[in-house]
């Protein structure tokens, strides 16, 4: 490619560079222009802006591979790294330059960087440093990557380990409360046995003892003869009713009192006979 400039390194965080500066080459006049004010939009950081411009370029021109470049920075530098990736990975496809698909791979690592992907940021450099083996700061950025994939596998097999403990322990846990459980058990039926064995010894000697009672009551008769039966109590009258003794007595008191009525008649009658006198003549 013609008439552009090598897009200088950007650092980014912890020296992973990302090419920044928009690539700007091409022969279409119209559509380089679009691609040219859509730099300095970029340069000016007004990213929206230039977004449109570098879209607009593009459908214009499709294969315009440094309008599809630029355009992936211009999401990278948004923060849209997912688009920024798509971007990257449509220049590699599309390009036949080993420097522009060298660092279309080497920011694609930088995306994945970012996203803490860092499989794919190894792979990415490497694919770089396939392109251009001479490249410092990328061949430090796959360094870097490795390092940082080598601490994430180690604490993966560290929580996967502590895990694992933690799975064992619990088991043995549970094993043992199984265990206790157990013991728990035949201790509850043992004592309902023992409970079981006292009562059946208390309901035998209860048993004998009744056995001997009947044996004391058919042994001695005479007490049954001594036993005197018991008197029957006369009937208590009701509150309001007289016995029969009382009305019995009530009887006799009338039968006497009109007896002394009867009397005390006759008497008057005897008194006021009149006396026949014997005649003078």
């Amino acid at each position: 490619m013609k008439n552009h400039k090598r897009i200088p390194s950007m650092k980014l965080w912890h020296f992973l560079f990302l090419f920044g500066f928009p690539l700007s080459w091409g022969q279409d006049s119209e559509v380089s222009n679009t691609i040219s004010k859509a730099n300095e939009l970029f340069n000016s950081e007004e990213t929206i802006v230039s977004e449109m411009e570098y879209r607009k370029a593009l459908s214009e021109n499709p294969n315009r591979i440094e309008a599809l470049y630029n355009l992936g920075n211009n999401h990278y530098q948004e923060g849209d790294f997912d688009e920024a990736a798509q971007r990257y990975f449509e220049t590699q496809k599309k390009t036949s330059s080993r420097s522009d698909r060298y660092q279309a791979f080497h920011n694609m690592g930088n995306v994945s960087m970012e996203q803490k992907d860092y499989g794919q940021a190894v792979e990415a450099y490497k694919n770089a440093l396939r392109n251009n083996p001479a490249d410092e700061e990328t061949r430090y950025n796959y360094a870097l990557a490795k390092k940082m994939l080598e601490k994430e596998k180690q604490q993966q097999d560290q929580d996967q380990k502590n895990k694992d403990q933690n799975k064992d322990q619990n088991k043995d846990q549970d094993s043992k409360n199984d265990k206790n459980e157990d013991k728990e058990d035949q201790s509850d039926n043992k004592d309902e046995g023992d409970e079981s064995d006292d009562q059946g010894e208390q309901d035998k000697k209860d048993n004998k003892d009744k056995r001997e009672e009947g044996n004391d009551s058919k042994d001695n008769p005479e007490d049954k003869k001594n036993e005197k039966p018991e008197k029957k109590q006369p009937p208590q009258p009701k509150e309001g009713q007289l016995s029969p003794q009382q009305v019995k007595s009530l009887l006799e008191a009338m039968n006497n009192q009109e007896k002394k009525v009867q009397d005390k008649i006759k008497a008057q009658k005897v008194k006021g006979t009149p006396v026949k006198g014997k005649k003078d003549w």
